[in-house]
């Protein structure tokens, strides 16, 4: 932030309130500093890049939360003005029913930053027996419903692992797993309870047949504390599996590199997460994470712009930079580089096909 912008800063601050006024979900009340909210997986990577812009531009330290992509999500299109975040983190894309929310209540221009990549994990302890999970063992152990042998879909019975796959460990199905609000728990259901239930003939089929009825199956995790839902703190989840021997967590890949030496990672179709492995997209549970940025408060919250511009630099998202030892993935360097051009240009997003 330069001498000039922390020296106009009374007057922004007077400008976001007013802009508050006029908008739905804002209010006259004024505050200091950037304000991040949204998934767990994306709020480290936001608290250091806010550590790092605030010594260098001193004024009030940024303020980040983590609430879930959900959640930061509906409290960044609740409006304009500074009741409202500035930045929502997210561990998905944007939906389409999210875009839609935010113009209605005033948010009309939203740039979409792809910051880099994160893996999704099952991970188990350390000492625990290991796993080679195909992603059709992930819908048949979790999924609420799943098909019998005349191709009706009831209720899952299955209580252990090797009566899903009988060349996993017979272990009981106990997992533990971010609640509804999270993006990672979105990314999970995309990434590995969907395309483990394509690969069974009677979803297939349903799928072709109904596929909102195949969305809701594949998409239903069981309620019979098969899976326990561990709210959005990852290292809760982390902390949990060394206490409860036998179960297995989901979580985000940047959590397991700072917890290697209690848990594990098990393998999904063969594959191992890693850093190659996520860039490269082998490894199926692989998914991109972003920010999203309201434009309206730029010139109004103090040193948003810089900040944004912080959090793509070659020194924070590049290779080699400070987020990539904090555990992301950085993009490829034309990939950076077009979605900096994105962000200095404060390029707005169009609406998500879905």
């Amino acid at each position: 932030m330069t001498r000039t912008l922390l020296a106009a800063s009374a007057v922004a601050l007077l400008a976001l309130g007013a802009c508050g006024d006029n908008a739905g979900g804002g209010s006259s009340a004024t505050r200091a500093g950037i304000w991040a909210a949204g998934s767990s997986t994306v709020f480290p990577f936001a608290t250091r890049v806010a550590e790092n812009f605030s010594r260098t531009a001193g004024g009030a330290a940024p303020r980040v939360e983590a609430l879930g992509t959900g959640g930061g999500i509906q409290a960044f299109c609740q409006g304009v003005g500074p009741s409202t975040p500035d930045i929502a983190n997210a561990s998905r894309p944007m939906k389409k029913s999210e875009f839609e929310l935010c113009q209605r209540n005033g948010v009309t221009d939203i740039v979409e930053l792809k910051i880099g990549y994160d893996g999704i994990v099952v991970a188990t302890a350390r000492t625990g027996a290991s796993f080679n999970l195909r992603l059709e063992d992930l819908y048949l152990g979790l999924a609420k419903e799943t098909p019998n042998a005349s191709g009706q879909f009831v209720a899952n019975a299955a209580t252990m692992w090797n009566q899903v796959n009988p060349n996993l460990p017979a272990q009981r199905i106990q997992v533990y797993g971010p609640p509804p609000t999270s993006g990672t728990r979105d990314a999970f259901l995309e990434l590995g309870m969907t395309p483990g239930a394509k690969k069974l003939p009677a979803l297939a089929a349903l799928e072709a047949a109904d596929g909102d009825r195949f969305e809701a199956i594949a998409h239903t995790v069981r309620e019979d504390n098969a899976w326990i839902d561990s709210g959005e703190n990852d290292n809760a989840i982390v902390q949990t599996l060394t206490r409860t021997p036998g179960s297995l967590g989901v979580f985000g890949y940047s959590f397991l590199e700072q917890n290697m030496d209690t848990v594990k990672a098990e393998t999904i179709d063969g594959v191992a997460p890693s850093a190659d492995t996520i860039a490269d997209g082998s490894y199926p549970l692989a998914r991109s994470l972003y920010i999203y940025v309201k434009k309206q408060h730029i010139g109004v919250t103090p040193g948003l712009e810089q900040f944004v511009l912080e959090f793509m630099s070659e020194g924070s998202a590049g290779r080699g930079g400070y987020l990539q030892d904090r555990g992301l993935i950085p993009l490829a360097a034309d990939e950076l580089t077009a979605q900096r051009a994105i962000a200095t240009a404060l390029t707005p997003m169009t609406a998500p096909a879905n």
